[in-house]
């Protein structure tokens, strides 16, 4: 299994990007056990980011992932423009800044939600002019609207050998089942985002999970990736279900930031999508009360093996 985080921008004081802090969470990342990170993505805020700091960030992210382990994965997006022409400028400066695949967001892939045909017709325009040796992913991103994949989109993409990762937004795990059966013997792999249906999916054949949770205890996702198949898994399964209905409600990324002063990575309240009041009491509680009881788990698992 591949269990994979979404990358959030950490902000300095004077609202510019604090690289450093970005590379400590790298850092972090790596020692808490997860396979890599989904950088330049929605918790990254790419919608608030210019294209020459969200390939900066992109390319701090990959240097610093690759100097800890050629292994440690990233794949990126970046790319959230309507023009055709700018969505080109804005890939291919993110694959020279170093990735191991380039994701594709489906919404930009059919504007206007027009149809399958729009959607393929302009991923074929889109692809000829990307590099021929980049892999390719996609990312059903629920920002400006989710626009889900269908099997007949999948049909295409498995021909042309081109596309290696999907982050899966659906959170439906009868619909990831019918996925993983499509895609079953390819080397295009499903990694479901929806935490409440993760070990179902994983046990009907999903590949793994790339999502915002590891951001708060990715030591819970990196063992549920390698013990799918235990009884344990439903125990972790269920608190990590539960804990995920924290995406909502509390203002993510904020929290994620919060979290990461918690681990001790000091993080300022900033975000550019989020106002920094809205970081309130109540939410600052809430996290310290869910790391409080992911870290007893995580050391009850420990003692367990």
């Amino acid at each position: 299994m591949d269990i994979l985080t979404t990358m959030i921008t950490p902000y300095k004081v004077n609202g510019s990007i604090d690289f450093e802090t970005a590379e400590k969470y790298v850092d972090w990342y790596y020692e808490n056990g997860i396979d890599g990170i989904f950088a330049v993505c929605q918790s990254s805020e790419i919608f608030y980011l210019s294209l020459e700091e969200r390939v900066e960030l992109n390319r701090r992210v990959y240097n610093r992932a690759k100097s800890l382990s050629k292994d440690f994965l990233v794949v990126s997006s970046g790319h959230i423009s309507d023009s055709f022409e700018e969505q080109v400028k804005e890939l291919n400066a993110i694959y020279e800044s170093g990735t191991d695949a380039l994701i594709l967001i489906t919404n930009r892939l059919d504007i206007n939600n027009e149809g399958d045909d729009v959607f393929i017709a302009n991923a074929k325009r889109l692809i000829a002019e990307l590099p021929k040796d980049a892999k390719l992913g996609l990312y059903e991103c629920p920002l400006p609207y989710k626009r889900l994949v269908t099997p007949k989109i999948l049909d295409w993409c498995l021909p042309t050998g081109r596309f290696y990762y999907m982050k899966d937004t659906c959170c439906d795990a009868a619909i990831i089942k019918e996925r993983t059966e499509q895609l079953k013997g390819s080397n295009f792999k499903l990694l479901n985002a929806n935490c409440q249906t993760l070990l179902e999916s994983m046990r009907n054949g999903a590949d793994g999970y790339c999502g915002i949770m590891c951001n708060f205890h990715p030591r819970l996702y990196a063992w549920l990736g390698k013990n799918y198949k235990s009884e344990k898994a439903d125990l972790v399964q269920s608190v990590i279900g539960t804990f995920g209905f924290t995406e909502v409600g509390l203002p993510y990324p904020l929290t994620a930031k919060y979290h990461m002063n918690l681990c001790g990575i000091n993080t300022q309240n900033i975000a550019r999508n989020r106002k920094s009041n809205e970081l309130t009491e109540y939410a600052k509680s809430c996290m310290r009360q869910m790391k409080l009881a992911s870290d007893a788990l995580e050391r009850k698992l420990e003692e367990m093996l």
